[in-house]
């Protein structure tokens, strides 16, 4: 970063505008969606699209799990019911307790509505348990059945799909989906539990006294809206300020990070970036600061309105008592009543919000399913192709979304059975873009691609990709054994130790992975207990062997030495040269003089084939590769260290 860039950000620590300046605009991730989009919708918008989501969520669940989500409906309205026969039951109680009479009289006529209350409130606690039970062993079920969809799209689309944006985003967010799914139906069910219970206290006062529900709603309804609107409120605020946490984020990764570390302190950038964390950190708390006196303010107005309204139903209460319009057993009960329906409120208004909320996520994820099936490859229906006598590749091109110029333009080549061919050129002249081609990772935008002269697409695709093994330029370092890392290479055949070893033996790696300390058990994540990491030419070693265990028909090696020692790397080409003659090679690097024993080598430029032949032949035509070429065997071009005559001598 340079002086002025980091003046431009550090220069004052007060104020919004100076958080902002260090770091550039931030991409829209996938928790955002949900928590925008309830911060943009009113409360009636919510409330418009609850039947929606509820009926969503149901639906997932019931796929899940039909028992355990038959289980908690009917818990659901039997807690409800329960809830109602409570206040039922206690109105009987206090009538009989509130009766004339003596005392004891009084207590013996109130016993069969005390055990009726007390079997209710029993009932309603082990439903309560049930529910429980059903919604704990619900939940994983849930979430298995849309992270495996999820999974199942992931790792069928094509590999283009990943290019595109739009795509790469919805899968962010829809990533989002597999948790949100869960706490959706969650969710879902809370609100449900909880307008069960306001029902049923509802329909419990109606039928102590029909005057009693226009009380209890005047009671209920001030503490509702202002807890809608505070969480409104909370949402709005959390939503302008995703970008602020967002940068928190990522200096705290700056500051707290084994990647970063080293360079923190060799360019001495502590002081520096706690004065961008204290700035970001500065506007954030204000703002939060902010917000908790706006929330404050408005459920303090809903408690005092609601406290209100609460002061003026006890006082309507107390006129129709002294009026003689109701018993005071009921007028008892309504008291009782509001609480439980204050109570019951109180959970239905947050649960609107996380369904809501949950529910944009989970919009995403459904969204994102149904888009998915266009990047989906045909099924294949074709014949198991037959060994490789041929491959041919026919004016091929392939364009990236984003990019005017074609990645590869026009290209047609033949490769023969036992060839070992090059593909050569400067950087983004298309090499890896063909091989990806060739190894069905890529569809072309035009032309096609045969083996043994039918074209890829008449062939069944997974036994096509059986007789190809690649070993890609961007290799994943997979969080398994040594020894797994090599057996992924063929997970169709077994994972017989003396194949696992012969593979690391062809590309150099078998010394390296017998000195770890548990040898090819040896975990390579650090992330895990006792696990090693490797450095770049050690897992580059690694991934060379994946691709010669299946010792495949077809070996396509993506820049397999960038990484490696001399040494190492002569081992590697030795394989490579193995091969030649019994089995096809393509391969690609910028280090032309491994290149000089392929039968034929293909020059690329920008895309476009531009020239080919071997080695011999290119250096005479002096062109493009014969230029590569000189200019990179002139770093190798040293004169021999002039040796001093011996003592004595003349010269």
């Amino acid at each position: 970063m340079t002086e002025t860039a980091i003046e431009r950000g550090g220069a004052t620590r007060d104020g919004a505008a100076a958080a902002e300046p260090l770091l550039p605009e931030l991409r829209a991730v996938w928790w955002e969606a949900g928590v925008r989009a309830r911060a943009e919708a009113g409360v009636l918008a919510v409330f418009a699209e609850l039947p929606r989501l509820v009926a969503e969520a149901v639906r997932v669940s019931w796929r899940a799990d039909r028992l355990r989500t038959s289980i908690v409906a009917l818990t659901t309205v039997g807690s409800g019911v329960m809830a109602g026969g409570g206040l039922l039951a206690t109105q009987r109680v206090l009538v009989e307790l509130f009766a004339a009479g003596p005392t004891p009289d009084k207590v013996v006529a109130a016993l069969p509505a005390l055990a009726v209350l007390a079997t209710v409130t029993a009932l309603r606690g082990g439903l309560g348990i049930v529910t429980g039970y059903a919604q704990n062993g619900l939940a994983p079920r849930v979430r298995q059945e849309v992270e495996r969809g999820l999974f199942e799209v992931t790792t069928a689309v094509r590999l283009d799909a990943f290019d595109a944006d739009a795509f790469a985003d919805d899968m962010e967010r829809a990533s989002r989906g597999t948790e949100s799914t869960v706490s959706l139906v969650q969710a879902v069910t809370n609100l449900l539990a909880g307008l069960a219970g306001l029902l049923a206290v509802a329909v419990a006062v109606v039928l102590i006294h029909p005057l009693l529900l226009p009380a209890l709603l005047v009671a209920t309804l001030p503490r509702a809206w202002a807890s809608l609107r505070a969480g409104h409120l909370t949402y709005q605020t959390w939503a302008a300020g995703s970008v602020r946490r967002r940068r928190r984020g990522l200096l705290h990764g700056l500051m707290a990070e084994r990647v970063s570390a080293p360079e923190l302190r060799s360019y001495g950038l502590r002081r520096f970036l706690l004065d961008q964390y204290d700035r970001v950190m500065g506007v954030e708390t204000g703002i939060q600061l902010a917000l908790a006196r706006r929330v404050t303010t408005m459920t303090s107005l809903g408690a005092v309105v609601g406290g209100i309204a609460t002061g003026a139903v006890y006082v309507l209460l107390g006129l129709l008592l002294v009026d003689g319009r109701i018993p005071l057993a009921a007028a008892a009960t309504c008291v009782i009543a509001v609480q439980a329906a204050q109570r019951s409120l109180a959970v239905a208004t947050y649960q609107v919000d996380q369904v809501y909320s949950e529910g944009q996520h989970f919009g995403d994820y459904a969204g994102f399913m149904n888009r998915a099936a266009d990047y989906l490859p045909a099924a294949g229906s074709g014949a198991a192709p037959p060994p490789l006598r041929e491959l041919s590749v026919r004016e091929v091109t392939l364009s990236y979304p984003d990019r005017k110029e074609a990645a590869v333009d026009d290209v047609t080549l033949t490769v023969r059975a036992g060839e070992t061919v090059a593909f050569v050129g400067e950087n983004g002249s298309g090499k890896s873009t063909l091989a990806a081609v060739i190894a069905t990772l890529r569809m072309p935008s035009a032309g096609v691609v045969e083996w043994n002269g039918r074209p890829y697409a008449e062939w069944d695709a997974d036994r096509l990709r059986d007789r190809i093994a690649v070993v890609t330029q961007e290799y994943h370092k997979w969080p398994f054994t040594a020894a797994t890392n090599i057996a992924i290479g063929d997970v169709e055949a077994e994972a017989r130790q003396d194949r696992i070893e012969a593979a690391a033996a062809r590309a150099a790696a078998h010394d390296t992975i017998v000195e770890l300390p548990y040898g090819y058990e040896t975990l390579l994540d650090r992330t895990f207990a006792k696990g090693q990491d490797l450095s770049g030419g050690q897992w580059q070693r690694i991934t060379a062997a994946r691709g010669f265990l299946r010792d495949a028909e077809l070996l396509i090696m993506d820049e397999p030495s960038s990484a490696l020692d001399p040494r190492a790397e002569d081992a590697l080409f030795q394989s490579i040269r193995d091969r030649q003659g019994r089995l096809t090679t393509i391969l690609i690097t910028h280090r032309l003089a491994n290149v000089r024993h392929a039968d034929r080598i293909f020059v690329l430029d920008r895309g476009a084939l531009v020239e080919s032949g071997s080695h011999d032949e290119l250096m005479a035509a002096g062109g493009r590769y014969a230029e590569l070429f000189t200019l990179q065997a002139a770093g190798y071009d040293v004169a021999p260290p002039r040796v001093p005559p011996p003592r004595g001598t003349v010269g």
